[in-house]
C-alpha cells in the first residue's frame, strides 16, 4: 500500500518552506519516523519523517521547491521486508552515531570555543558522515565559507575506499594547475534571506545608535576560578560568562524598563519579565533562541539553557517555539575574537547587548597603572524609544554588576 508523506506543521504563522535536501533516494528503505526530507523555513530547518516503514517510491518535489503545509512531498510503498531493512538501517545509524560521539568526545573543543562554529554541520552532512564513517575534520569543505557539503563527504569516503587521500590534498592541486579563477553562485537559503530582510529592515525602520563601555572582568574571572569545580559538580554544567551577563542585564532592564520594551504602532509595549534572546551560530546562519523568564532563573538554569541551545543549533533541532518572542538580545562576538562591534537590534526588540573578547590591558586604578582583563561591551538601541541617558544608564548598571557580582545577589 502506498502512503503519502506531507509537509508537517512548521510553526505558528509559518505556512511554507523550501526543500533544502532530499535525505534519501528513490528505492531506499526507511523506518517509521526516519527523516527523508529537510525543509528550510524562515528560522529553522525541519525534517519531514516517514509516517510508515517501507521503500521510497517517489519524490513529488525537488531541492529548491517551495512547498506549503500539507502538500504531498513523497510516496512510501509500505512493506514488511523494507520495514525490517529500515529498522536495521536505523540501528546501524545509531551505532555509528554512538561511535562518532565517542571519537568526538576526546578531540572536541569546549562548546564556547570559536572553532565550534567552523565545525558545524548541516543535518544532511552529519548523516553522510555517520553513514560513511569518515572524520569531517580531515576533509576540506568546498561549500560557502569552507563548509562541508554532502558531496565532500561522499568524495572523501570514495577516496578512502579506493586507498587514496581525501579531497583535502587534491583540492590545492586543482586550483594551481590551470591558474584559473573561479566563481560559485549559490542561492540564498530561506533562513539567510529572512536574516537579510530583518536586519535591513531594522536599519531602515529604527533610529539605531550604539553606546560603549569597558568592563574589568577580574571579579567574574576570580569567582569562576574559585567556584567552577563545585558548580560543575553540583549542577553538571560549566560556569560560563553568559550567566553573569544575563543576570546583570536583568538588573539593568528592571531599572530601565524602556530597554526591555518595544514599539508597536503608536504604542509602547512594556514587559514585567525578561526573555533574553541569545545569538547562536547554526549551520544555516545565526539563530536567536530565547531564555524565558531569565529574571527568575539562577545561574545554573541559564547556563544549561544556553548549552542546550548551542547543542541543538549545531544539530539543527531548534524549533520555532524556541525562538519565538524575546524582549532583549545578547550577542557574544568575543568567542570569535571580536574586539568591538555595533550589533543590530533584533526587531521588534529595541536593544541588544554586544559582548567581545577579553584581553589584558593597562588601566588606571587608584592612581596607578595596572594590567587587568578588560572587555568592551556595546549597547545598540532604538533611539525612537530609548533616550541616550537611559541607554548609558543601562550599560553602566551591567558594567557595575559584572565588576562587583555581589550586586546580583542582593539586587542592587
Amino acid at each position: 500500500m502506498a502512503t503519502e508523506v506531507k509537509v508537517p506543521t512548521l510553526g505558528e504563522s509559518v505556512t511554507e518552506a523550501t526543500v533544502g535536501e532530499l535525505l534519501k533516494n528513490v528505492g531506499d528503505a526507511v523506518a517509521v519516523d526516519e527523516p527523508i526530507i529537510s525543509l528550510e523555513t524562515d528560522k529553522v530547518a525541519v525534517e519531514a519523517p516517514s509516517p510508515v516503514a517501507g521503500v521510497i517510491k517517489e519524490f513529488k518535489v525537488a531541492v529548491g521547491d517551495t512547498v506549503e503545509i500539507d502538500a504531498i512531498i513523497a510516496v512510501i510503498e509500505e512493506g514488511a521486508a523494507p520495514a525490517a531493512k529500515g529498522a536495521e538501517a536505523g540501528r546501524a545509524q545509531e551505532e555509528r552515531e554512538e561511535g562518532k560521539q565517542k571519537r568526538a568526545d576526546t578531540p572536541a573543543p569546549p562548546p564556547a570555543a570559536s572553532s565550534d562554529a567552523a565545525q558545524t554541520l548541516s543535518p544532511a552532512v552529519r548523516r553522510a558522515v555517520l553513514e560513511h564513517g569518515v572524520d569531517p575534520s580531515t576533509i576540506k569543505g568546498t561549500g560557502r565559507d569552507g563548509r562541508l557539503t554532502k558531496e565532500d563527504v561522499i568524495a572523501a569516503a570514495n577516496a578512502k575506499r579506493a586507498g587514496g587521500s581525501t579531497p583535502a590534498s587534491s583540492a590545492p592541486a586543482r586550483a594551481s594547475t590551470g591558474g584559473e579563477r573561479r566563481e560559485e553562485r549559490v542561492k540564498m537559503t530561506r533562513m539567510r534571506q529572512t536574516i537579510a530582510k530583518r536586519l535591513k529592515g531594522a536599519q531602515e525602520n529604527a533610529a539605531l545608535l550604539t553606546t560603549f563601555n569597558d568592563v574589568d572582568m577580574s571579579a567574574v574571572m576570580e569567582a569562576r576560578g574559585k567556584y567552577k569545580d563545585m558548580f560543575a559538580k553540583k549542577h553538571d554544567i560549566r560556569l560560563g560568562f553568559m550567566g553573569f551577563f544575563a543576570k546583570a542585564a536583568c538588573l539593568a532592564l528592571k531599572d530601565v524598563p524602556s530597554v526591555n520594551a518595544y514599539i508597536e504602532g503608536d504604542e509602547i509595549v512594556y514587559h514585567d519579565y525578561v526573555d533574553i534572546s541569545v545569538a547562536v551560530s547554526a549551520p544555516n546562519g545565526l539563530v536567536v533562541p530565547v531564555i524565558r523568564d531569565a529574571q527568575d532563573k539562577g545561574f545554573a538554569r541559564i547556563e544549561k539553557d544556553i548549552a542546550d541551545f548551542g547543542k541543538r543549533a549545531k544539530e539543527g533541532t531548534l524549533t520555532m517555539d524556541d525562538m519565538k518572542g524575546g524582549t532583549f538580545t545578547i550577542s557574544n562576538g568575543g568567542v570569535f575574537g571580536s574586539l568591538m562591534s555595533t550589533p543590530i537590534i533584533n526587531p521588534p526588540q529595541s536593544a541588544v547587548l554586544g559582548l567581545h573578547r577579553i584581553e589584558d590591558r593597562p588601566v588606571v586604578v587608584d592612581g596607578e597603572i595596572v594590567i587587568r582583563p578588560m572587555m568592551y561591551i556595546a549597547l545598540s538601541y532604538d533611539h525612537r524609544l530609548i533616550d541616550g541617558r537611559e541607554a548609558v544608564t543601562a550599560l553602566k548598571i551591567i558594567k557595575e554588576a559584572i565588576e562587583d557580582p555581589t550586586r546580583m545577589l542582593i539586587d542592587l
